[in-house]
């Protein structure tokens, strides 16, 4: 435990040995904290962490736990106002570091027993491994080898319950490393010119796929991600419109989700393509609306036809006041401009019910189904429709 304030010390660890913890030691500054993490001593499992301290706050000791490569958890407690505590815990796992959550002082027992009843020891001997980077030469090999494979997360209609469509996320299959994660390669691709091949492959591979499913009877819509950089490219718009009419694919069922990771060097170029791709009735969505460079000025220029809640947003704001509030104004945007809205992050059945509440029209997250191989979507849409939503109904 590390606070400046005596009386809060011997208050929390009275809680904790009532609550069964054995092994509580107490530090009164964030020097004295980091002086046993260098000692001979096993670095702790648990830190209960104050914020506002002379000398060396908070903020300050996650930045030097993050250098000592610390596995444990965090607990936040602190008389700082909720968003500044939020905000904390955004850095904290922006970090990589485990966080319970927070407890305002002056902190309960009931609050500290139902943040650590979440909570697990991390298993003996674990290190922090930071993700492998990968260069460019290995990312063009990736794209041009053919080791690029497609997965798909599912979206339902919140009013009835019926998959409505899928996202494509791709995924690099290495042959030493396993299944890599997009944010692993896509900023390189974005980096050294690699993204509109890279954007060419998953495209598709995705169109190949929905004309599977068509010719199964599942009229999906099959969405895909496009980086702005892609549209710095007058052809994007006819290569698009090529291999959709090649795949048989209806350009109704094609979503292009428009991630916006840096800001437009000259707009012309990008709003042209937009604006023939929208002629061509291929459906544009806005992705991850509120974070990157996304903006109420993208929604005047642009003709998008969906609107997409980041999860950032959406996840947990039944009983966060500031997530509802952004995602209230993001939704009645959204209604204002007769756009269709997708919530993404839905991750228990709250985050459900809240969809259900106000409206919303389409849900995707973990609740509902990881993302998954392209052989997998059938069966899985088969086992929903045969009453595998039924989990998330309450009260039907």
């Amino acid at each position: 435990m590390l606070d400046d304030e005596p009386f809060m010390l011997k208050l929390l660890a009275h809680m904790l040995a009532s609550l069964g913890f054995a092994s509580i030691t107490t530090c009164d500054s964030g020097r004295a904290a980091l002086a046993l993490f260098d000692g001979p001593d096993t670095p702790p499992d648990l830190i209960l962490l104050d914020l506002n301290m002379p000398e060396m706050d908070g903020v300050e000791f996650v930045r030097y736990l993050v250098e000592r490569r610390y596995v444990g958890s965090l607990v936040l407690v602190s008389g700082e106002d909720e968003r500044m505590q939020q905000s904390v815990e955004k850095l904290v796992r922006a970090h990589k570091i485990s966080i319970l959550g927070h407890l305002c002082k002056p902190a309960s027992p009931e609050k500290l027993a139902e943040l650590l009843g979440q909570w697990t020891p991390p298993p003996a001997g674990k290190v922090r491994v930071a993700k492998k980077a990968y260069d460019a030469d290995e990312v063009r090999a990736a794209i041009e080898g053919g080791r690029l494979i497609n997965y798909y997360q599912p979206k339902v209609s919140v009013s009835t319950s019926e998959v409505v469509g899928v996202e494509t996320l791709v995924r690099w299959h290495h042959h030493e490393d396993g299944v890599v994660a997009p944010d692993q390669f896509i900023g390189v691709a974005e980096a050294h010119g690699l993204i509109d091949g890279l954007t060419q492959v998953v495209f598709t591979n995705a169109l190949a796929d929905a004309k599977g499913w068509q010719e199964a009877g599942l009229a999906l819509r099959v969405a895909v991600n496009i980086s702005m950089d892609n549209l710095e490219s007058l052809d994007f718009t006819d290569f698009v419109a090529a291999q959709t009419l090649a795949a048989g694919v209806p350009p109704q069922q094609v979503v292009l989700e428009v991630t916006e990771s840096r800001l437009m060097q000259d707009a012309r170029t990008p709003l042209e393509v937009l604006a023939r791709l929208r002629l061509k009735r291929f459906r544009l969505s806005i992705d991850d609306f509120g974070t990157g460079h996304s903006s109420l000025a993208q929604l005047r220029d642009i003709p998008f036809d969906e609107l997409k809640i980041d999860q950032g947003f959406v996840h947990g704001a039944w009983s966060n006041e500031t997530l509802r509030v952004m995602y209230d104004a993001s939704l009645n945007l959204a209604r204002q401009l007769g756009m269709e809205v997708v919530a993404e992050g839905i991750e228990d059945r709250e985050d459900w019910e809240l969809l259900r509440r106000t409206g919303c029209d389409i849900a995707q997250g973990y609740l509902i189904a990881r993302p998954m191989p392209a052989a997998d979507v059938a069966g899985w849409i088969a086992d929903w429709q045969s009453g595998g939503f039924s989990r998330l109904v309450v009260g039907d």
